[in-house]
C-alpha cells in the first residue's frame, strides 16, 4: 500500500499525486456537468405549462443526482485492461484505464473520466481474480481520509509471480467506524454479492443472510443497478423499498441518493395498506389467525356473497318501445361473470354493458340499426342501473371486514370449513362498533381490508419491489406486498433466525408462495463482513434453538473485534460500559429490553450523557443511541452495550421468539460488544 507523497516529489513521478490530480479533474468535470444542466433554457422547448413542469422536475432531479458529496469518494478503484477491443476480449483499449465510481463523469469532449460501477466494463472490479482475471492486468483500490485520496493498493491479476492476498484497504473500508445513517457498500461489494446485485429484472431473488452479510445493502444496490440497466421501463412502472419500520427506513434512506438514485419510494407494509387509521392492537392469537392466508378465502367468499341471482325480468323503456330481458338470461350473464373470476368491481362494471348488448340484439332483430352510442345509453338506463344495483351491489371493503369481525353469523357463514369455531371466536370483536371511523383497527385488520380491496379492484403493480426483514411478515402481509409486484419482480431479504413475530416465516419457499413468486431463486449469504468473529461466534450458540439447520455466519474479518461479558450490580455499571465505548471513534448503541428503556434513559441523563432514539442521526457530539430491543433489527453500531439478555428474552410472549430477539440484539455491533447482566444468562448461551 502506498504512502502519501511529499511536496518535493514531482507529480509525474508520483502515482499517488497523479491519482489525486485525476480526482481533482473529475470533480471539476462533474461540477461542469452540473452547471450545464443548471444553465438549460427550456422556455422554447415546452408546448404547455404541464410539459414545462415535468421537464423542470426532471432537470431538478438531474441536478441533485450530479451533486458532488465532498466526503464521499468520487471513484474508489481503477482497472487496467490488457487488450484492445475485439477478439472476444473485454471492452477497453490496451493500456487504457477505467476509474470506477458511484456515477458516470465525462469531460468536455464527452470522454469518460469515471465509469459508473454498474456499467458492464466495471464488473471485473468486483469479480476478477487470480484464477479468472477477466482480461484485467491491474486492479487498483484507493483509500480515503474524509474526501482526500491518501493511499492506493494494487493487485496484478495477470502476474503469476504475485500471490493472492487480502486487500488491506478493503478490510479498512469494511471496518471503518460510522457516524450517521447507513452508507453504500459500492466500494466493497464481494463477488457473491455482485452476482445478486446484477441479476436480471425479470426474476425474483430471495436472499437469506445472517447478521453482517450485507443483505440489506445488496438489496439497495440491486435497485440501483436495475434502475441503471432498465431505467426507461422502471421509470414507467416504479420501484419501492419496503422496510420493517420508520427507524429502519431513516437509517437506509441516504444509500440510494448517494448513488444518484432519487426516484425510489420507501415505506412499510403498514403504509401500503393504510386504508384506515390504525389505533388498536391484537392479541397474538388473533393476529396469527388474521394473518393466516386462509383469511383470503374467507374474504373472497364474503365479497362474492353480495351477488344475488335475479328473480324478475328486466324491462327497458326507450321512446315508445319496451324491451324485455327474461330473468334466466340475466342469471346466465351473472353466472358467466362469476365463473370468469374477475375482480368484483370489474364484473359489476361489465354487467350493464352485457345487458345493453342483449337489448341491442333485440333491437336489431326488430329492424333497428343501433350503434355504440345507443348501447352506452341503454347501459346508463335507470332500469338497468337498478337491476345491477340489486344483483351486483357496491361493496365497501372496510365495511365488509368490519361486518366479518363483529357479526358472528356472517363470519361463520363464510369461514365454514376454513376457520375452526375457536379461530372464529378469537378474531371476533367483543364490543359492537358503530362505524368504520369509530373502529379501533389493528395493523392486521388493515391488511384484511387491503385484501378485500384487491378482490373488488385490482391493485396497481410496480416494476420492482425490495422487501427487507421479510422474515417477520405474516402470509397475508406477503400477499399485500405481492399484489404490488404481480407484473414486476421482487428482491426479498431476510434471515429466518431473526424472525421475532409469532407468525414469523418458517421457510422461504412457503413465504415466496404467499408472495406469488414461487419460482424465485433463493440465494444464501454466509460470509460476515460486519460482525466481528468473537461476537458472531457467541451469538451463533443460539442458532440450534431458534433456527435448526441454518448455516452459521462465518466472519471473514481479520480483526476479531472486542467482546466482553460483565456482571452488573446496577444501571451505573451499564452507564460505565457506555462511557468506556464512547471513548472509541464511531457510534455506540445501548440495546435493552423495551421495559428497561425508561430506567436506562434516567441513568444516562443523571450521568450527563446525551442519547438519541433509533432513527435519529448520530453526530460527532451525540454518538449514543438508546435502542429498545424491539427496534434493533436492521440497525448497526460500531460498538454496542447489550443490557440484561434475560430481560430481552422474557420480554417476548414465548421463549423462541425471545431468543430470536436476543440473537438480533447480540449481532448489531460492528467493532465491539459488551454484554452486562445482573440476572443469570439464558442457558442457551452457556
Amino acid at each position: 500500500m502506498s504512502t502519501p507523497s511529499t511536496p518535493s516529489t514531482p507529480v509525474d513521478d508520483d502515482p499517488l499525486a497523479r491519482e489525486r490530480a485525476h480526482l481533482a479533474s473529475s470533480r471539476g468535470a462533474l461540477r461542469a456537468m452540473r452547471e450545464d444542466v443548471e444553465a438549460l433554457d427550456i422556455s422554447d422547448v415546452t408546448a404547455n405549462w404541464v410539459n414545462a413542469q415535468i421537464l423542470e422536475r426532471q432537470i431538478g432531479e438531474r441536478i441533485k443526482a450530479l451533486a458532488d458529496l465532498s466526503h464521499t469518494p468520487l471513484f474508489f478503484g481503477r482497472l487496467d485492461y490488457l487488450h484492445a477491443p475485439g477478439a472476444d476480449r473485454a471492452e477497453g483499449a490496451e493500456g487504457e484505464q477505467f476509474y470506477i465510481g458511484r456515477r458516470h463523469v465525462h469531460d468536455g469532449d464527452g470522454d469518460p473520466m469515471v465509469i459508473d460501477w454498474r456499467a458492464p466494463v466495471s464488473q471485473p472490479f468486483y469479480r476478477a481474480s487470480k484464477k479468472d482475471p477477466m482480461d484485467v492486468g491491474l486492479r487498483r483500490r484507493f483509500g480515503y481520509t474524509g474526501g482526500d485520496l491518501t493511499a492506493y493498493e494494487d493487485e496484478h491479476l495477470s502476474d503469476p509471480a504475485e500471490t493472492a492476498r487480502t486487500s488491506k484497504l478493503l478490510q479498512r473500508e469494511i471496518e471503518r467506524p460510522r457516524v450517521g445513517p447507513m452508507r453504500d457498500i459500492v466500494a466493497t461489494i464481494q463477488p457473491e454479492q455482485d452476482e445478486i446485485v446484477r441479476s436480471g429484472l425479470g426474476g425474483t431473488v430471495c436472499v437469506q443472510g445472517g447478521p453482517g452479510t450485507g443483505k440489506t445493502a445488496v438489496g439497495l444496490h440491486r435497485v440501483a443497478y436495475l434502475l441503471y440497466a432498465h431505467r426507461e421501463r422502471l421509470a414507467r412502472t416504479g420501484t419501492l423499498v419496503i422496510g420493517p419500520n420508520r427507524s429502519f427506513l431513516h437509517y437506509i434512506e441516504q444509500v440510494l441518493p448517494a448513488l444518484g438514485e432519487l426516484t425510489v419510494r420507501q415505506g412499510t407494509v403498514d403504509d401500503l395498506v393504510a386504508h384506515v387509521e390504525v389505533r388498536g392492537t391484537d392479541e397474538a392469537a388473533a393476529a396469527i389467525v388474521k394473518g393466516d392466508a386462509r383469511m383470503a378465502k374467507v374474504l373472497r367468499r364474503a365479497v362474492r356473497s353480495h351477488v344475488t341471482m335475479p328473480g324478475e325480468p328486466l324491462v327497458v323503456v326507450r321512446g315508445s318501445r319496451r324491451w324485455r330481458l327474461p330473468a334466466y338470461e340475466l342469471e346466465e350473464m351473472v353466472r358467466e361473470l362469476l365463473d370468469r373470476d374477475i375482480r368484483y368491481g370489474a364484473a359489476r362494471e361489465a354487467l350493464p354493458q352485457r345487458i345493453a348488448h342483449a337489448i341491442l340484439v333485440q333491437m336489431e332483430r326488430s329492424g333497428e340499426a343501433p350503434d355504440d352510442r345507443v348501447q352506452d345509453a341503454v347501459a346508463r338506463n335507470s332500469a338497468v342501473k337498478a337491476a345491477v344495483k340489486a344483483v351486483w351491489p357496491v361493496v365497501d371493503p372496510a365495511k365488509l371486514v368490519l361486518r366479518l369481525l363483529t357479526d358472528g353469523g356472517f363470519l361463520a357463514e363464510h369461514a365454514a370449513g376454513v376457520l375452526s369455531e375457536d379461530e372464529q371466536k378469537t378474531i371476533l370483536w367483543a364490543k359492537p362498533v358503530r362505524s368504520v371511523k369509530s373502529a379501533r383497527w389493528s395493523a392486521a385488520d388493515a391488511v384484511l381490508i387491503d385484501e378485500a380491496t384487491d378482490i373488488v379492484e385490482r391493485t396497481h403493480s410496480l416494476g420492482h419491489v425490495v422487501l427487507d426483514e421479510a422474515q417477520d411478515l405474516s402470509p397475508m402481509q406477503y400477499r399485500a406486498v405481492g399484489r404490488r409486484c404481480t407484473t414486476g419482480s421482487a428482491t426479498v431479504l431476510g434471515d429466518l433466525a431473526q424472525g421475532t413475530t409469532p407468525w414469523a416465516t418458517r421457510s422461504w419457499e412457503e413465504a415466496l408462495g404467499h408472495l406469488g413468486k414461487a419460482d424465485a431463486v433463493i440465494e444464501e449469504l454466509t460470509a460476515g463482513f460486519r460482525v466481528p468473529t468473537d461476537v458472531i461466534t457467541y451469538a451463533s450458540r443460539l442458532l440450534p434453538h431458534i433456527a435448526p439447520g441454518l448455516t452459521p455466519v462465518a466472519s471473514v474479518r481479520e480483526n476479531p473485534g472486542f467482546f466482553d461479558l460483565r456482571p452488573a450490580a446496577g444501571d451505573a455499571d451499564v452507564v460505565a460500559a457506555c462511557e468506556e465505548l464512547l471513548r472509541n471513534e464511531g457510534s455506540t448503541g445501548l440495546i435493552a429490553a423495551d421495559a428497561r428503556i425508561p430506567a436506562l434513559a434516567e441513568a444516562l441523563a443523571a450521568a450527563g450523557i446525551g442519547h438519541l432514539s433509533p432513527g435519529e442521526e448520530t453526530t460527532a457530539e451525540t454518538r449514543l443511541t438508546l435502542v429498545p430491543a424491539s427496534l434493533a433489527k436492521g440497525l448497526e453500531y460500531d460498538y454496542v452495550v447489550l443490557d440484561e439478555p434475560r430481560a430481552v428474552v422474557d420480554g417476548e410472549p414465548d421463549e423462541r421468539t425471545g431468543l430470536r430477539r436476543l440473537y438480533v440484539a447480540l449481532t448489531r455491533a460492528v467493532s465491539g460488544l459488551i454484554v452486562t447482566h445482573a440476572a443469570a444468562l439464558p442457558p442457551q448461551l452457556a
